[in-house]
């Protein structure tokens, strides 16, 4: 990445260099009980080791704690390492790596106490200042972009690793995070700037309970360890929460006794002390980090283990983690993120603006209103959304008919379907003949006309499921689960796995998109043959045959009757737009309903419980169009119908 395109990045703020802080306060996760889901969210391995900031300024780098302080020397490998970069200050944690790869604390603590470092690593996982730029109200996207470029242009840097993210459901990464050993996982909000201290927009889940302890004593003698007695603060007091008697073999037992022993005191230092002899109280002045099972309903660690002592923690800081309820976190980052979100508006030019070599009159004109938890969706936001996610939707729109929703004033003001050329408008236009008609149909060729679309007001695109400039020749086949109102989403859910099942038992590859509505639409590509080419006669056909069959299998479940009583607790299986004329909203298309729903290819691994349409949205688009391309095989998938039709005993 060159400076120029790290000085267009949106949301930025130009900083010199030499203004790039001292240090920041590192951004921390929240404990939940299990981790987040839904597009926006992302997931990083979890570490065991020391939160660091890296400053560079000129040549030379600084590495402090959480707390601030200078721990350059302690890491002199990694400080060095750190020089080749240009200027910047990047956020991540020092680890020690045991033969499998996985982090080791107790490693990481033996290296620091003999100064043999040479093995650590210094994970970096984001980036707030480079090459002159602010990016801490960035979302993180942006941020790990400009991070993965910075570390990739130095010099070789063997002690620095950069951290990817995985769009991954998330139960199913920390699930395979915790089978391989690890820590847990952190979850983080692609649309989420930096915000310091402890926020929702970070979550973390953990696969075994382990927190920072205050250690305010120890059970034995003035040479003898057999346990430490330790707490965390609850308001001024520090509550004591057990007895710690592993995880300290002789050597760091004894290393143990010798910063215990100078700190002792008479009393007690804890709120609730413990009842026993042999025990010794110290000042509450060290921080240790153990592992447990759980804590018991007395608020006593269950089977606790020592893994080191904190030495980048204040002792005051440690308090008793409790795991949120991972819905209202995830409520609260939403929050979080539109404040953000609004902040950065309020400063943004309200004018005309180019994009994509398109003029956008009134930028700033709502076409889609706020809602409860949706921001409101200008014109700039249609226009910048068409460009982002032309190469989605171009290869299942570009050189087709297209019927298209106009909504000139938002989805509030007057709708006009239009399938001919947009009069008053500057759509560069592929004009598509279709025989029979006397005016050629509306088309697009490229990312320019798609962002026109928006400058038109165009909030939703209808293709024909035609063959890019052959109109006369289907390529795909649409079964379109419509359910009655009152059904709940998840029968949709068992409909669109039961219509798959169906496909690929003739031999189909099937794949799945969300409507932005309430249904979900299954789609095949079909082929004909060089003797018997497809007809838009043969692709109804099959899609009625096939619709048919489903409705008399189950006609308590789905019916192929349009009239809305009779669907009454039904879902309707549409095999109406596979006739010549017809259309279904295309992939990646708006709809001009509230919320700014988006239609969405999904892979079948998402058409499960839990999956919610709703939340596909303009808004939320940018983290969904990252990910890997769910209908990237439909058009080599493609198929002949007449075999399946034959299978099915239907006629065309």
């Amino acid at each position: 990445m060159n400076r120029g395109t790290l000085l267009s990045l949106e949301g930025s703020r130009r900083v010199p260099a030499p203004d790039i802080p001292q240090t920041v306060a590192p951004q921390l996760a929240r404990l939940v009980k299990a981790p987040p889901s839904g597009a926006v969210w992302v997931h990083e391995v979890k570490f065991d080791g020391y939160r660091t900031l890296m400053r560079v300024v000129k040549g030379k780098a600084r590495l402090l704690t959480r707390k601030g302080l200078d721990w350059t020397h302690r890491f002199p490998e990694i400080s060095q390492d750190g020089a080749c970069l240009p200027d910047c200050l990047i956020d991540g944690e020092i680890c020690a790596l045991d033969q499998e790869d996985i982090t080791d604390f107790g490693a990481l603590q033996q290296a620091l106490s003999s100064g043999k470092t040479g093995a650590l690593i210094y994970f970096v996982f984001d980036c707030l200042f480079a090459s002159g730029l602010d990016y801490r109200k960035s979302p993180l996207e942006e941020r790990k972009r400009v991070l993965e470029a910075l570390l990739e242009g130095a010099p070789r840097t063997p002690h620095m690793r950069y951290v990817p993210h995985f769009a991954e459901d998330g139960a199913s990464m920390l699930e395979a995070a915790c089978k391989a050993g690890l820590e847990g996982i952190i979850s983080k909000r692609l649309d989420a700037p930096y915000a310091s201290g402890r926020g929702d927009t970070w979550t973390k889940s953990k696969c075994r309970g382990g927190q920072e302890v205050v250690i305010g004593g120890w059970r034995g003698d003035e040479n003898t360890l057999r346990s430490l007695l330790v707490g965390a603060y609850e308001g001024d007091a520090l509550l004591y929460m057990g007895r710690v008697g592993t995880g300290f073999p002789a050597k760091i037992a004894a290393d143990l006794l010798s910063k215990l022993r100078p700190l002792r005191r008479e009393r007690p230092p804890f709120s609730n002390p413990p009842r026993g002899r042999d025990f010794i109280y110290v000042e509450p002045k060290l921080v240790g980090e153990i592992a447990f099972e759980n804590i018991t309903s007395d608020r006593i660690f269950r089977q606790p283990s020592f893994k080191g002592l904190r030495l980048d923690k204040d002792a005051k800081s440690v308090v008793i983690e409790t795991a949120e309820n991972t819905a209202e976190a995830t409520r609260t980052s939403d929050m979080q993120v539109k404040r953000a979100a609004a902040r950065s508006r309020n400063t943004k030019h309200a004018g005309d603006l180019i994009v994509s070599g398109i003029r956008i009159s009134h930028p700033d004109k709502v076409l889609w209103p706020k809602t409860r938890d949706t921001e409101a969706i200008t014109k700039r936001a249609l226009a910048e959304y068409f460009e982002a996610a032309a190469a989605r939707m171009l290869p299942h729109i570009a050189g087709r008919p297209i019927s298209v929703v106009r909504a000139p004033d938002g989805i509030d003001g007057e709708h006009f379907f239009q399938r001919h050329k947009l009069v008053g408008t500057a759509v560069p236009m592929l004009p598509i003949k279709v025989s029979g008609e006397s005016e050629p149909y509306l088309g697009i060729a490229d990312e320019h006309a798609l962002v026109a679309l928006a400058q038109a007001g165009v909030l939703e695109i209808h293709p024909w499921g035609s063959k890019k400039g052959a109109p006369d020749s289907p390529e795909r086949i649409i079964l379109d689960l419509d359910p009655s109102p009152e059904l709940p989403f998840a029968r949709v859910i068992e409909g669109a796995k039961e219509v798959r099942e169906r496909l690929m038992r003739l031999g189909f590859t099937p794949f799945v998109k969300t409507t932005g509505g309430k249904g979900l639409h299954v789609v095949i590509a079909v082929k004909g043959t060089p003797k018997q080419p497809i007809t838009w006669k043969d692709a109804k056909a099959f899609a009625k045959a096939m619709a048919v069959a489903i409705a008399a299998d189950s006609p308590s479940r789905y019916t192929t009757t349009i009239a809305k009583k009779a669907r009454t607790g039904k879902i309707f299986v549409d095999y109406l737009r596979n006739d010549r004329t017809s259309t279904g909203v295309a992939p990646w298309s708006p709809r001009a309903r509230p919320r700014a729903t988006i239609a969405v290819p999904i892979a079948w691994s998402q058409v499960k419980t839990g999956l919610d349409p709703q939340a596909f949205t303009i808004e939320a688009s940018a983290p969904l169009l990252k990910r890997a391309d769910a209908w990237a095989d439909l058009a080599k998938s493609a198929r002949p119908i007449a075999a399946a039709m034959r299978k099915m005993g239907a006629s065309t």
